[in-house]
């Protein structure tokens, strides 16, 4: 048997890394353009929306909806920043809509999932896989919801803690960006030369799904060479391990989307288990918050509150469901019973993301939209003008 000359592999290992730092590029381009063309589209509309219930449960599914178009939480939680440094929405008011906004930002590591649709066995992985970031925010949400409705919870911790720790005497309360992506000036000096947000709008979607497609196709060529399978035995080599390693390349990246749309074609081509790969993703999703320390730059009080909100609903999800492997199983068995489910009838899987992202936020939102208007806290706070930068 003739082996194969070192001078040829190492040419085509460093073509694979090229074809992979492009899509990965891409994929965060595309991304981007996506939130900024969304942003010039409905940027009002979206802050007014914001601020008009409420209703903690409502709140919930408006940030999950408005995070699901646009395809970002860091942008949503800015604008939510920008509301509660107005005066115009309350610290507890808040929270919901940063709990939707982790569910909904987990819609991109599903939509992967779907680039494997024509190949049945890698499907039901991936789907799985894709899945699994939104079953474990909805199960944190399920737990820390009521305490925060019933007990302000959340809110009341981020109060003590920012009060505690942070000096927010001086801030310019109006004008704040959560966390920006190193591609925004390219992506805002291609939306403004295209001058037409819907266009803009429409472009970015289909560069997203090119990307996807890239992405997934260079990842399986990665995961085939040798060097993976080493790499792969180290990070997954235990939950405690994995966890770590998801934290810190997502805090490298900053962005969890990015991170978990990672892991959905390794699962698929059976490179790393379901059980394995949790872990990371739970790391994955305490590692995006490191925009927190992007925040107490600013030092405003409620940017700060926020992204102490943040890492809490993060840090406590994974201090419940982490440590004891018997509840860690429990959305891993619920995500591979929705890739099984989503292989016998295709259907299954376009539903579930129809459902859980789009039709039933917005239906709740639209029979509860005259419920609890806040007519006197309008009338009880002056209008403060809040400014939302998606130029920086």
């Amino acid at each position: 048997m003739t082996s194969i000359p070192q001078d040829v592999i190492k040419p085509n290992r460093a073509i694979f890394l090229l074809q992979m730092v492009f899509a990965l590029l891409l994929f965060m381009f595309s991304i981007d353009m996506l939130t900024v063309s969304m942003l010039q589209l409905n940027s009002d509309i979206a802050r007014d929306i914001l601020q008009s219930t409420n209703n903690p449960f409502v709140g919930l599914f408006i940030g999950l909806l408005m995070t699901a178009l646009i395809q970002s939480s860091s942008t949503v939680t800015a604008m939510i920043v920008a509301v509660v440094a107005s005066g115009n929405l309350s610290l507890m008011q808040a929270v919901p809509l940063v709990m939707g906004a982790n569910i909904g930002t987990t819609i991109t590591s599903t939509l992967v999932s779907f680039s494997f649709i024509m190949k049945k066995g890698e499907f039901k992985k991936a789907l799985s896989a894709g899945v699994i970031h939104d079953i474990f925010n909805i199960i944190t949400v399920i737990i820390l919801f009521p305490l925060e409705m019933y007990f302000g919870f959340l809110s009341n911790a981020a109060s003590y803690l920012t009060h505690t720790f942070f000096d927010s005497s001086n801030h310019d309360a109006t004008r704040y960006q959560y966390n920006v992506i190193f591609t925004r000036p390219a992506t805002t000096w291609i939306v403004s030369k295209i001058n037409i947000p819907i266009i803009g709008l429409i472009l970015s979607v289909l560069l997203v799904f090119g990307a996807i497609k890239l992405l997934s196709e260079t990842v399986f060529k990665t995961f085939v060479s040798g060097n993976f399978k080493k790499v792969s035995k180290h990070i997954f080599k235990n939950p405690g391990i994995a966890f770590v390693y998801g934290v810190f390349f997502t805090a490298a990246v900053q962005s969890s989307t990015v991170t978990t749309s990672l892991i959905v074609p390794a699962v698929a081509n059976r490179k790393v288990s379901l059980i394995k790969a949790f872990p990371f993703i739970i790391g994955a999703n305490l590692g995006t918050t490191i925009t927190a320390v992007i925040a107490a730059i600013y030092k405003t009080e409620a940017a700060i509150s926020i992204a102490i909100v943040h890492i809490l609903f993060n840090l406590l999800g994974a201090i419940i469901i982490m440590p004891f492997p018997s509840i860690r199983n429990i959305p891993v068995k619920i995500a591979t019973f929705l890739g099984t489910e989503s292989v016998r009838t295709r259907f299954i899987g376009f539903a579930y993301i129809l459902l859980t992202f789009f039709i039933i936020p917005f239906l709740l939102i639209y029979f509860n939209k005259n419920e609890d208007v806040r007519q006197s806290h309008h009338q009880s706070k002056p209008e403060v003008k809040t400014e939302i930068s998606v130029d920086k």
